[in-house]
Formats: C-alpha cells, sequence, structure tokens
C-alpha cells in the first residue's frame, strides 16, 4: 500500500492510456550466475513513482517457489524496510527449512546495497477443488457483482498519478465510493473486484499482490498522507477459480500513527482464496 493518502477517481468507464503488461512479465525473476535473482521494478506497477508493494512481495513469493522446490506460497510474513525506486534490484535467499510437505525460505529484496523488503515464505502445495471444514470466522464476502461495480482509473484528487491502475482492472461497490466525493462512512471499510491485464487467472504469487492492491481502507475513515506498509502477513488459502477476485479491505485501530488494515480475497466462486494483516504508517488530516 505505497500510497497517497487522497481519493483516487472514481469512473465508470475509465480505460487507461497505458498498454497492460502481464503480471508474470513485470514479477519475472533472472537467475544470476552467482545465486539469487535479477528483477526489475516496473514503473506502471506502482504509486507516483514508487512500486506497489504487493507486486514486490510476489516477486518473493516466485523466488522462495523456485528456491524451496515446491508449487505454491502458503504463508509469508514480509517488512518492509524502504521503499525502493522503479529500476533493476537483486532477490536474494535462504533456504531454512525443507520438508517433507512444506518449505521455509527467507528472501530478501535489496536495491544498490540498501534492504527494501525481507520477508520469510512458508511453501508447499495447495490440493485444487479442497473445501474447509470451518469457516464459521470468515467475513460476510457481499453480494455486489462485477459488472456493477465501478472502476477506479486516477489521478487522485489532488494530482498524483496512479499508474498501477492503468494496469489493473480494480472496482469498487456503490456503497464504498462515499470517500471520492469528501464524504467518507467512518466504517473504515472498502469492497470490490479486482482483475489482472487481460483477464488472467490469479495464482497464489498474484493473490500476493491482491491482498496489498487496494487503496488505504482509512480513505473511509478520514483524508490522509501517505500510508506506508510496515509489515504484512499474508495467507493463500486455496487455488483460485480462473477470473476477477472479490476483495474485502478494512481498517480496524488508527492510534499513534499507526493503523491496522486485513483484507480478504474471494474467487468468482465465492471460496476465499486469501487474507492478510499489515501494519502501516499513517498521518490523518
Amino acid at each position: 500500500m505505497t500510497a497517497d493518502g487522497s481519493a483516487p477517481t472514481a469512473t465508470a468507464d475509465a480505460p487507461g492510456t497505458a498498454e497492460p503488461r502481464s503480471f508474470d512479465r513485470v514479477t519475472a525473476l533472472e537467475p544470476l550466475d552467482h545465486g539469487g535473482f535479477a528483477v526489475e521494478l516496473d514503473a506502471d506497477w506502482g504509486i507516483a513513482d514508487r512500486p506497489n508493494g504487493g507486486s514486490l512481495l510476489a516477486m518473493l513469493g516466485r523466488a522462495a517457489t523456485v528456491v524451496g522446490g515446491q508449487d505454491h506460497v502458503l504463508a509469508a510474513s514480509a517488512h518492509f524496510v524502504r521503499s525502493p525506486e522503479v529500476g533493476p534490484a537483486s532477490i536474494s535467499t535462504e533456504l531454512l527449512r525443507s520438508g517433507r510437505s512444506v518449505d521455509q525460505v527467507r528472501c530478501r529484496l535489496d536495491q544498490a546495497g540498501d534492504v527494501c523488503v525481507e520477508a520469510v515464505l512458508t511453501v508447499g502445495h495447495l490440493d485444487e477443488g479442497a473445501e474447509p471444514q470451518w469457516s464459521g470466522g470468515v467475513p460476510d464476502p457481499g453480494t455486489t457483482d462485477h459488472d456493477d461495480a465501478v472502476r477506479i482509473l486516477g489521478p487522485t484528487p489532488t494530482g498524483m498519478d496512479v499508474p498501477l491502475l492503468r494496469q489493473v482492472d480494480l472496482r469498487l461497490d456503490p456503497s464504498s465510493l462515499e470517500f471520492a466525493a469528501g464524504r467518507p462512512t467512518g466504517r473504515g471499510e472498502l469492497r470490490g473486484w479486482l482483475s489482472l491485464p487481460g483477464g488472467a487467472a490469479f495464482d497464489p504469487c498474484s493473490l500476493l499482490f491482491a491482498v496489498d492492491a487496494f487503496p488505504p481502507a482509512t480513505f473511509d475513515v478520514a483524508p490522509s498522507g501517505w500510508v506506508p506498509t510496515l509489515e504484512l502477513t499474508a495467507y493463500v488459502r486455496a487455488l483460485p477459480a480462473p477470473g476477477p477476485v472479490r476483495v474485502l479491505h478494512r481498517a480496524h485501530m488508527i492510534s499513534g500513527d499507526l493503523v491496522d488494515e486485513s483484507c480478504h480475497v474471494w474467487d468468482r466462486l465465492g471460496r476465499l482464496v486469501a487474507q492478510s494483516t499489515q501494519l502501516a504508517g499513517i498521518r490523518v488530516s
């Protein structure tokens, strides 16, 4: 959520001007001779001139599956030490444990000698079509259809460009749009849908992006400045069906210039496929 605190422009018909590039392409890894991977942080997958944190975590997820030799990311806990710039960066990895069903891998994204993101990821295998034994603690996903949600494009009312919104299709429920008119409801809740470029199917790594793709839920509380993610923990719960995913993004408490938020992601069949919590900095106006 490396984002400016002002609300994005809402529009029902707002095609982007930059040619969308596939998520696989912008999170691709290039193996290095001495170990680790080279990556290129894309200017169009961020907010203003800074890359989106979820896309960075997805890169680390891809690296963890390669090093761990497992199919899917199951969990990730990441600390965002500093926001990298657009351009080349590198990922280093350390296999902490190799088990029969899961591996743990430490991954670090560096740029120009500085640590930007440090994460520990658990990788394993998700069975397609597996159903939960109990899900009583999962919130209500909502009922607004994808086509009834309103696409968000930007720029923000203060003029900050959001190139990411020209790459993905991010739509908010009409009930979540009061903040865009200067009337936040105080619920601290944003609901909507997210699609990858070209309608590509989500996988466990792109779900790590999905849990950090929405605007800050604090937009529905009060205007704020920059809301940088400090720590994010994500769980991938199931392999999603092809198509867009439904997202519920909530703020829980703002205190001492910090806010905690949760995110739940469902596939088009209504199955919970990912969830996260994060701690972020905030300055409420």
